[in-house]
């Protein structure tokens, strides 16, 4: 890990802030040593948890603010009034280079406001959206939009494919990532027009920094034959819901079956080992901290209700991206494969091949000044790649 990596911490964000922030700091200050934070959040309530580890306040650095962003406040209200807040301060770090990445368990409306209005959108990139990490048999598997975005065209999964395969490289370590686009099935036919479309831009991209495995279903999700599922906000969220209700629907079932007679109990005694490590493999805590990818700086989104051990994962996720310099490869890629010319060119190229089929159709006259204006732009391409 590269030296000098500075976090900064919404300490009063989250259901259980401050207790779980600085808690969190030293479960993950063991795993990543050179890391230091600056906390941002009221001193008469950090003051006595930081005594209470010295660990912890040998690499923090306390920055008090009386105001913090509540979880009923609309992402409007905290623009306009959480200027000072704990939050806004901590998203203003970043955006001064003074640290590499924020998290914080609060507010997500207001967490994506602050961070847009602050961080503004990386060129190239019209919408950020969120990726976090599914469990899988083969390891995790990155997914976004998980609810940024409840309407997305050909473009922006696009270039979510291109995010999601910078966070799989800089979190996963997957070189070269692969992506599969979520459809309705893997048939080419399938879908809807944004999906389709997006699956031919992506195929027709020229050495990208991925392998594009084309359309994938639901199921594999968690089998882990892509390390990467793009999908718009909404059926991500109801994905990640759905899995999660799964999940708690499964573990609701164990202890029922194992409570049910004396048998099933002593069963319980023989297998808790098995038990104890399918728990670790789906607690929702090893995989917190949704990524608002798109924005220029790392902002980590952890659960409003985690503990401190979810906590700490989240700051791992974070660190892991600054070593990563995540923000600056992801703007080398968009900077290379040009995504703006790109997606034009293949609009224009989409639509003279629409009007190139109507002329061979005979649906529409020659003499038309539409069609040859259509046809001459044919004829000029043509010329330009000879």
């Amino acid at each position: 890990m590269s030296e000098n990596i500075v976090i900064a911490l919404d300490a009063m964000g989250g259901d259980y802030a401050p207790d779980i922030v600085v808690k969190g700091v030293d479960l993950i200050r063991i795993r990543f040593p050179q890391a230091r934070f600056l906390l941002f959040g009221d001193e008469a309530r950090l003051t006595p948890l930081l005594a209470a580890y010295p660990g912890v306040a040998n690499i923090c650095e306390l920055r008090h603010t009386d105001q913090a962003i509540k979880s009923e406040d609309k992402p409007s209200q905290a623009l306009r009034k959480g200027r000072k807040s704990s939050m806004r301060l901590a998203i203003d770090s970043v955006r001064d280079g003074e640290a590499g990445a924020i998290v914080s368990a609060g507010n997500t409306g207001a967490l994506m406001a602050m961070a847009k209005f602050s961080l503004r959108m990386m060129q190239g990139i019209d919408r950020p959206a969120i990726a976090s990490v599914f469990p899988s048999p083969k390891g995790e598997t990155v997914m976004l939009d998980l609810g940024a975005n409840v309407e997305c065209d050909a473009d922006n999964l696009v270039q979510f494919a291109f995010m999601g395969a910078d966070f799989a490289r800089a979190v996963l370590g997957r070189v070269p990532p692969r992506i599969g686009l979520l459809n309705v099935g893997i048939e080419e036919l399938k879908g809807n027009d944004t999906v389709k479309e997006a699956g031919d831009r992506l195929k027709a991209i020229e050495n990208p920094p991925f392998v594009y495995e084309g359309f994938v279903e639901g199921d594999v999700i968690t089998q882990g034959t892509v390390d990467v599922i793009v999908t718009d906000g909404f059926t991500g969220n109801v994905a990640l819901k759905t899995a999660e209700g799964v999940v708690r629907m499964f573990s609701d079932f164990l202890r029922a079956g194992f409570a049910s007679s004396l048998m099933a109990k002593i069963g319980y005694l023989l297998s808790r080992g098995g038990l104890n490590i399918l728990k670790e493999r789906l607690d929702p805590r090893a995989y917190n901290g949704g990524v608002l990818l798109g924005l220029n700086g790392i902002c980590v989104k952890s659960h409003g209700g985690t503990d401190e051990t979810g906590f700490a994962n989240a700051i791992g996720v974070a660190i892991e991206m600054v070593s990563d310099d995540m923000i600056v490869k992801m703007k080398d890629h968009f900077e290379k494969f040009d995504m703006a010319a790109q997606m034009s060119n293949n609009a224009a190229a989409s639509d003279d091949e629409a009007d190139a089929e109507t002329i061979n159709n005979g649906a529409a006259s020659p003499a038309d000044p539409k069609v040859e204006k259509s046809a001459g732009t044919l004829e000029d391409a043509g010329q330009n790649r000879n």
